[in-house]
């Protein structure tokens, strides 16, 4: 068959990532061939994710080697992804979904609700601060980056008294022993295309397309483009606290989004249902934006400083 050069970031769970397609590419008689791809996400790990603010921050140099022909596609966990993707290039696959919830690790603590009054939570995304703030005011939030064994080894050393972290990458890693709750998204609305990865190519790369076909989950990727089409139409990044969570059942989608004050003030949430992915996402959109999202929105991208205290 062919060589393939598969991009990918050189985190522990990117890796995993890239090695899991790679096998299943091998599996198909591909040999393959991995670049290692540093990001601008990469580079700063010291900043808040809410402070950079930078959309593709963790594809942008993956996708210029893709447009120079140095890689032939690139794995990306779907999440990372900007909804709307640069001239020149479109997903190939989305794969069969991992859990998309967030999980609640502690060494001491059984779940939220166990928490003391008081307690320091690790979290850089926006989203999760603005769900825990809303469903506990009286914890104290603070910024976390890092890798996944960086995390948990402050969480360990006792930096924090909890983290939240991807259920998904935890999985993948096999990292679950500190894990104590996987939180229903009723309470903690996970972000668009959590726990999917994202198959990116060349547009209109036709060969290359029709060897990734076999690894794009129909379900997977209807429930993320609703997801996605959602975002997209509120115009976030992983620098606004919007949360989405679509499911399928009997070829029906529910789709579940949020939009978020940082400070848990105020948190609105709408929940719809419909066949076509795009369609439901944007009226969720719309619906949201009707409810005064855009307000929110507005407060958060204006904001000089929108992050989390600096860590103790």
């Amino acid at each position: 068959m062919a060589l393939l050069r598969i991009g990918s970031r050189g985190s522990q769970l990117a890796l995993w990532q890239a090695h899991h397609i790679s096998a299943l590419l091998r599996e198909r008689g591909h040999e393959i061939q991995l670049e290692i791809i540093k990001t601008t996400g990469d580079k700063i790990q010291d900043v808040a994710l809410a402070k950079v603010g930078t959309k593709g921050m963790f594809t942008k140099e993956i996708e210029d080697a893709l447009a120079e022909g140095r890689v032939d596609l690139a794995v990306h966990s779907l999440k990372d992804l900007p909804t709307a993707l640069p001239p020149g290039f479109e997903i190939a696959a989305i794969t069969t979904r991992e859990n998309p919830r967030d999980a609640f690790l502690s060494v001491k603590y059984d779940s939220l609700d166990a928490l003391p009054s008081g307690a320091k939570v690790g979290t850089s995304s926006l989203r999760r601060q603005a769900q825990l703030m809303k469903l506990r005011a009286d914890l104290n939030v603070f910024p976390l980056r890092g890798n996944v064994d960086t995390r948990v080894r402050k969480l360990e050393e006792g930096e924090y008294d909890a983290i939240i972290l991807a259920a998904a990458g935890l999985n993948r890693l096999g990292k679950t022993e500190l894990v104590k709750q996987v939180i229903d998204p009723v309470l903690m609305c996970p972000a668009a295309g959590q726990g999917a990865l994202g198959i990116e190519i060349r547009l209109g790369d036709t060969v290359m397309r029709e060897h990734l076909k076999f690894l794009d989950d129909p379900v997977a990727r209807a429930t993320t483009v609703a997801e996605r089409a959602l975002l997209n139409k509120l115009g976030g990044g992983c620098q606004v606290p919007i949360g989405a969570h679509a499911v399928m059942e009997d070829g029906q989608l529910t789709l579940v989004g949020i939009c978020a004050r940082p400070d848990g003030t105020e948190l609105l949430r709408e929940v719809q249902s419909g066949a076509d992915p795009v369609e439901l996402g944007e009226r969720v959109g719309d619906a949201l934006l009707k409810r005064g999202a855009n307000k929110i929105l507005k407060d958060v991208y204006g904001a000089a400083a929108v992050a989390v205290p600096q860590t103790p």
